[in-house]
């Protein structure tokens, strides 16, 4: 592999040291970043969100904001807005929280559904538009979102259009007890993050990002994808399927997977991986798959059971 794949490795070396016990899903949120994407956390508070942007920030040496989502937040706080200045006798725009390479924003599923869908052209485009000026926010620009469970005191179902730009979700949770005993063990003056040593920089990780597009995909793998994906859309037990926007992310997914694997080629394996993360959030439950309690979780893996997997053969073209 190149030798920005040691890098990578490295920055997940670096978080590791900061989040004790989630090997998995730092991993995980690492692939996204790969593949250019968002990334949804539903968590209850207090599991190492905010530490875990800070530290991808400070490894990477990208620039973070985080922004706490209450009712009160306006869709200016995010994009911007433009104050005039009696001394120049003219208006001057002021950036808002998303001219950033890493933005938090934390607990997103408490703020107006106008603020929420603030972020949509921001987080498809890379751009934001202010009083009919389009200004594009600094590359990479990548999110990680957190929203509380649903039904908790103050919170509200995010629209669809906003969920489907999310690439993948997942939930970090809390950790085991060997890895709650040794953060107990290991609190001192200052914040573990702050020990973090930078290993990686926003144009490597935009060149890492470049190399994913090369990864080989064999048509019998890339059907496969797809095959799975449309399993969501013709199940009784599922009212909406995945849209062809997962079909895309899980691509851009499978291809991150094999790169950090360290393999320049898909395998059904990856695909395996990266389907659960990519579809749970995009696929609803029909009224009666809910009333008898089945998970997406469960019926994602039922697909992946009763789908096909196809023969390799040769790895490469």
């Amino acid at each position: 592999m190149t030798p920005l794949y040691s890098k990578i490795l490295q920055v997940l070396e670096q978080v590791n040291g900061v989040i004790l016990g989630k090997e998995d899903e730092i991993r995980e949120i690492m692939t996204v970043f790969l593949a250019n994407g968002h990334v949804l956390l539903e968590d209850i508070p207090g599991v190492g969100k905010t530490t875990l942007a800070v530290a991808f920030s400070r490894a990477m040496q990208l620039d973070h904001r985080r922004v706490q989502f209450t009712p009160d937040v306006l869709p200016s706080d995010l994009t911007g807005f433009s104050v005039y200045r009696r001394e120049e006798e003219r208006f001057v725009y002021q950036p808002g929280s998303v001219f950033c390479n890493l933005l938090l924003a934390d607990e997103i599923n408490r703020t107006s559904p106008k603020t929420q869908s603030a972020l949509l052209e921001v987080m498809e485009e890379r751009k934001v538009t202010v009083d009919g000026v389009t200004r594009e926010v600094p590359v990479p620009f990548l999110v990680i979102a957190t929203q509380n469970p649903t039904g908790t005191a103050g919170t509200q179902y995010l629209p669809e259009a906003q969920l489907d730009r999310f690439m993948v979700s997942m939930s970090l949770g809390y950790p085991d007890y060997e890895s709650e005993l040794a953060m107990a063990k290991g609190i001192g003056p200052e914040e573990k993050y702050l020990q973090i040593r930078p290993v990686l920089t926003g144009e490597e990780l935009l060149e890492a990002q470049r190399e994913i597009y090369d990864i080989y995909m064999k048509d019998v793998v890339c059907a496969y994808l797809l095959r799975l994906v449309r399993a969501t859309r013709s199940r009784p037990d599922i009212e909406r399927g995945a849209s062809p926007r997962a079909t895309i992310a899980l691509v851009k997914m499978a291809k991150a997977s094999a790169w950090m694997s360290g393999r320049d080629y898909v395998t059904p394996g990856d695909i395996v991986r990266q389907f659960p993360y990519v579809a749970a959030h995009r696929i609803r439950l029909s009224a009666s798959a809910q009333m008898e309690g089945k998970l997406k979780e469960q019926i994602l893996q039922d697909i992946i059971k009763s789908t096909e997997i196809p023969e390799m053969g040769e790895k490469r073209r």
